[in-house]
């Protein structure tokens, strides 16, 4: 391969992987094991899912996991061969050669509706179509980020034993494009120190961010989705149908469309595309912070 020629699309790829090993014929969800967690960190399902795609990705195509805790993104997949010797800018915008896949796992109310399908929390870290990571020198490198929202469920029988009921792979972009405040956030933050009678406190004032979830859409949950900027990825991927547009409106102006795509023997021969605008739910908010509960007595006090 030449590193000027990209042939595939890399989340094309991990797409219909991660599809074939989580479902079966007409999307149905295949039963799997996990290992039993270790901490509160740890992740088995993250875990599966580098195995799956490095173990199915073709000659040429790698997925790297993170080298620990707490650290973004879980998942980096490129091509060795078509980076180096690349400058940035490419870099930070070909899937071809380089994207990052950040893990979100759900679970069903007991409704069976998706939990948290109005916003879910992303902890310290804003999601983004652009993710920073750090090259061998550790220098920033900027590259696409996507996510993979999945819903898991246990399998009633023996424990470790789950299946996913629902699938989202999406461009970054669909939950938020600006860059400058991902970065705004994730960089280095003042804490407040010498808190306290003695001293001894400390505010971290960490940031605790919710942003949509794809998955509280009707039409994305119950299958498997690849959510992507380009309207001709089926062209490149022939297993890939192209089945409807989302549309976010910006708050700036404009709006912004993204493609989605199923494993074409997925989809109805009697299927129409369907265009969704602005389908995640989200609750109104207010700039206040809800008190912290509050703890009542069966006692009356003199005033």
């Amino acid at each position: 391969m030449s590193p000027q020629q990209p042939t595939f699309d890399l989340l094309a790829q991990a797409f219909l992987l991660l599809r074939s090993a989580f479902f079966g014929e007409n999307a149905t969800p295949l039963t799997f094991r996990l290992r039993d967690k270790r901490n509160t960190q740890d992740d088995p399902l993250d875990e599966r899912i580098h195995k799956l795609l490095s173990e199915g990705f073709p000659a040429g195509m790698i997925c790297i996991k993170a080298p620990g805790p707490l650290i973004t993104p879980d998942l980096v997949i490129m091509c060795s061969t078509l980076c180096n010797g690349i400058a940035r800018g490419v870099l930070a915008s070909d899937v071809s050669r380089i994207a990052a896949v950040e893990v979100k796992k759900l679970e069903r109310t007991k409704g069976g509706g998706i939990a948290r399908s109005s916003g879910m929390d992303y902890n310290t870290t804003p999601p983004c179509g652009t993710v920073r990571v750090y090259d061998q020198g550790g220098h920033a490198l900027d590259i696409r980020g996507f996510y993979l929202f999945v819903c898991q469920e246990a399998v009633r029988g023996p424990t470790g034993r789950y299946r996913l009921t629902a699938l989202v792979l999406c461009d970054g972009d669909l939950l938020n494009a600006d860059f400058a405040y991902y970065l705004s956030i994730v960089g280095e933050r003042t804490k407040e120190i010498g808190l306290g009678t003695y001293g001894d406190g400390a505010n971290r004032s960490r940031p605790m961010l919710i942003f949509a979830n794809p998955l509280g859409a009707a039409e994305l949950d119950g299958k498997a989705t690849l959510v992507h900027p380009r309207n001709d990825l089926a062209l490149q991927s022939p297993l890939l149908r192209h089945v409807g547009l989302i549309k976010r409106r910006v708050t700036t102006g404009g709006q912004r469309t993204f493609h989605c795509y199923r494993l074409r023997d997925d989809v109805p021969a009697q299927h129409r595309d369907f265009e969704l605008a602005d389908p995640f739910p989200s609750p109104t908010r207010q700039v206040g912070t809800q008190p912290r509960g509050r703890f009542r007595l069966e006692v009356r006090p003199a005033d």
